[in-house]
């Protein structure tokens, strides 16, 4: 990996050690992009220059010593699609993507919403899902373990997983209906009052792995806030739509 580059990721300790596999979460620094959404913006659909974009995914790319075409991302939807990705090339509609191909990177764009990372360290297959709300309500995290389970007899009592950075309960208000989707064991109600509620979507996901099988020591959670660590990440809701994106990216290098 290239020093000294500026580009400071997240790296989920659960993975550590697991031979020539790649997982990270971007941060917002190290790229070229103006203000809002300085600086490594990795979305292509937020209005940035494409040619910044193009950019930020080159060093990325420089940084983590991987080939330019390994990515495969999403257009997401905010629904439970799951995608088998066996070659390079962007993809449309999905909201995980899983892979169990050397040399390929399935990765989620997010700015709030959280990044579920999940590794079998038996068959070397990886999943990244995207939940939001409605990702979450739909047992996204859940559904991506039993696809792997599915294309690739992935069992989940082998699997590492990751709840990434997206925005806290303590800061993520959410109305009566939204609220009605999800257990009261996620949900307080919020100090403003006016019925409305605070949700913990880290905790429902993690629970959703767990019921998918995983070991509750191999599940992991952020401990970022994409609302509150405003110098480090980016987060929609905080600055009102005008924000860039970050990439959650999971893969195993090639031979």
């Amino acid at each position: 990996m290239t020093q000294n580059s500026g580009i400071e990721p997240v790296y989920p300790s659960i993975f550590t050690g697991v031979a020539g596999l790649v997982a990270i979460q971007t941060t917002r620094s190290g790229g070229v992009s103006g203000a809002p959404l300085d600086s490594l913006n990795l979305g292509s659909h937020v209005g940035d220059d494409p040619a910044h974009v193009r950019e930020n995914y080159r060093r990325l790319e420089a940084f983590l010593g991987i080939d330019a075409e390994s990515i495969v991302t999403t257009g997401q939807v905010h629904g439970t699609e799951i995608a088998v990705v066996t070659a390079p090339g962007k993809l449309d509609g999905y909201d995980a993507l899983i892979t169990g191909k050397r040399g390929l990177f399935v990765g989620i764009l997010t700015a709030d919403c959280y990044p579920i990372l999940v590794h079998d360290r038996r068959t070397g297959a990886s999943g990244a899902a995207h939940a939001g709300w409605q990702g979450t309500a739909g047992r996204i995290a859940e559904k991506t373990v039993n696809a792997m389970r599915d294309a690739f007899g992935t069992r989940p009592a082998d699997c590492l997983a990751w709840v990434g950075t997206g925005i806290s309960g303590e800061r993520y208000e959410i109305g009566g209906e939204v609220a009605a989707r999800f257990d009261s064991r996620y949900l307080t109600p919020s100090p403003s009052g006016e019925g409305k509620f605070l949700l913990y979507l880290s905790a429902a996901n993690r629970d959703q792995l767990l019921d998918a099988g995983i070991p509750p020591t191999q599940v992991q959670c952020s401990e970022f806030c994409s609302y509150r660590d405003a110098d480090r990440v980016f987060s929609f809701r905080r600055d009102n739509g005008k924000t860039g994106r970050m990439l959650a990216l999971i893969g195993v290098r090639g031979l």
